[in-house]
């Protein structure tokens, strides 16, 4: 069994049939689909079913086994608890054994998918602290010391680490910058498995990697279950445009506007509620994605006229009032949003939730076609007056 994933493609985002046939050739086996080939004599007898998930791939094997193929981070065989690998694997692909009882997570936004699927026990070791996290049972999971910090993804605890005998290490591409701390981890026996639910297209590709998390933990049909329920949310808003421009920032301590890039996720779920996103023409082909600083003026010529105006409070602490915001600058003042009283913001724990995009794009449609009023509780947004 041999493994290249580094030839698969990350930064541009590729149809599904695209990205299988790029994973085809650079694993040989992996990217051909049930029954098309053997490894030592195991047959795939199963491919994972992904609806918008384009940064991995699961072949499940004839003894139990499962291959991970991920986009740029490499090629994983889960081994059940009881089973042994294939003979002669290549060096390239990273054996996990189950039970993976003691990870280190590193990459924030999978906090919230092993929450949901009741599997927090899974992860001993966190790469961010207690007060770090908005996730309830995150939080008091390390307040118990249930999972303790074990460092910065830049910085972690080697010697903590090998203590507890973490059994992977699961990292944002953020290790990417420090490629040193990731070859001392794999030299230290810790498998490192880079996750990519960041560079997915749509909204519901990055929730999608609940089924990932919930393979590893032996939770797939609950993964499967949840998921379900974020698409069918997706499934009962029209397809139609409700016309209603948006814009979506928050001001930073340097008083500039941050914005998202048009082929940012943000961007999608606007759209996907029925919204137009006022900056979608920004970003480049190759960058198009994460955020953007605008100087005031400029945001105030292409924002004024906005229908709609969020803001988002998951960086730059929550705003409790209208007040609270136009004492950021003044210009919001003459907005069309301010003016009509169309002004939102956006809950704390927004990006710390990928596990409910769903809803989240549920409540932005309520939002765009005005099916709110001043009793209505939404999930993931709230009115400013």
């Amino acid at each position: 069994m041999i493994c290249d994933s580094t030839r698969l493609q990350s930064s541009k985002i590729l149809r599904p049939i695209l990205f299988a046939l790029l994973l085809a050739l650079a694993l040989p086996g992996c990217g051909q689909g049930p029954d098309a080939v053997n490894f030592d004599g195991l047959k795939i007898v199963d491919r994972m079913d992904l609806e918008y998930a384009q940064q991995f791939i699961v072949d499940h094997l004839a003894n139990g086994c499962s291959l991970i193929s991920i986009s740029e981070s490499g090629c994983f065989l889960l081994v059940p608890e009881g089973k042994e690998p294939p003979a002669n694997i290549s060096s390239d692909v990273t054996i996990l054994r189950q039970p993976l009882k003691n990870i280190y997570l590193a990459a924030t936004s999978a906090m919230c998918l092993f929450d949901a699927l009741n599997s927090l026990d899974h992860i001993s070791m966190s790469g961010t602290k207690a007060d770090g996290w908005y996730i309830e049972k995150a939080r008091v999971a390390m307040e118990e010391g249930d999972i303790v910090y074990a460092g910065k993804y830049s910085a972690p605890d080697y010697e903590l680490l090998i203590s507890k005998g973490c059994d992977l290490a699961i990292e944002s591409t953020m290790i990417l910058h420090t490629p040193e701390v990731k070859e001392k981890l794999e030299d230290l026996g810790i498998p490192v498995l880079v996750e990519r639910s960041s560079y997915e297209p749509h909204p519901l590709g990055r929730t999608e990697w609940i089924k990932l998390y919930g393979l590893l933990c032996g939770e797939e049909e609950r993964a499967q279950t949840l998921f379900d329920e974020q698409v069918t949310y997706l499934h009962r808003i029209p397809s139609e445009s409700t016309g209603k421009s948006v814009a979506f920032f928050y001001i930073s301590s340097a008083g500039n506007a941050v914005v998202r890039k048009g082929g940012d996720y943000t961007s999608k779920m606007i759209e996907l509620a029925g919204g137009r996103y006022v900056f979608a023409d920004s970003g480049d082909s190759d960058n198009g994605a994460g955020p953007m600083n605008l100087d005031l003026e400029h945001f105030y010529t292409r924002a004024k006229k906005a229908d709609i105006i969020i803001y988002n409070s998951a960086i730059d602490g929550e705003v409790h009032s209208l007040a609270e915001l136009l004492a950021k600058s003044h210009l919001l003042a003459d907005f069309e949003a301010v003016k009509s009283g169309n002004v939102w913001c956006t809950n704390k724990n927004l990006f710390q939730e990928t596990t409910e995009f769903g809803s989240m794009i549920a409540d932005l449609n309520r939002i765009f076609t005005g099916k709110t009023n001043n009793k209505t509780k939404l999930n993931y947004y709230y009115k400013l007056q």
